[in-house]
């Protein structure tokens, strides 16, 4: 774990940064989108664009946004199959903050006529989801049930 220092790094690396929880007695989601994902096709060298959603349930740590923003931006000269890089992000995450949950959802950009998408989960041993609980709709221009 590294915390963050008064300067946090302005160029790509594979450090995450973290800080902690404000409010570690609840759970409560984090959601990051990162629409700009670039890496390489590691056989023929050509750019693979993605948009990453990771939703996150912290525990004790949060990742603090500039490093993640640059260790995603380390990924930009690399190759990497889809399965791998979305996984390696996830392990990196899991190992920074130890959280509750975390989903990363990759929806990798058409390539040869094919998307592709990576849904990789994790889960910290003994934590369960509260149930979840669905409000009644109300209607906009009545305030009354719809």
């Amino acid at each position: 774990m590294r915390e963050v220092p008064k300067n946090p790094p302005s160029k790509p690396s594979k450090d995450l940064l973290v800080f902690p929880n404000p409010a570690p007695q609840r759970d409560y989601v984090i959601q990051f989108q990162v629409p700009e994902f670039t890496c390489h096709c590691p056989l023929t060298g050509q750019p693979d664009f993605a948009h990453f959603t990771i939703d996150m349930i912290a525990d004790e740590l949060c990742v603090e946004l500039k490093s993640l923003k640059m260790y995603f931006w380390s990924y930009r000269n690399e190759g990497a199959f889809h399965e791998k890089v979305t996984n390696t992000i996830l392990d990196d995450i899991v190992k920074a903050t130890d959280p509750r949950f975390v989903r990363i959802t990759a929806k990798w950009y058409v390539r040869g006529g094919i998307y592709t998408n990576v849904v990789v989960e994790h889960r910290k041993k003994g934590w369960a989801p509260l149930p979840k609980i669905d409000l009644p709709n109300f209607s906009m221009e009545t305030g009354l049930l719809g």
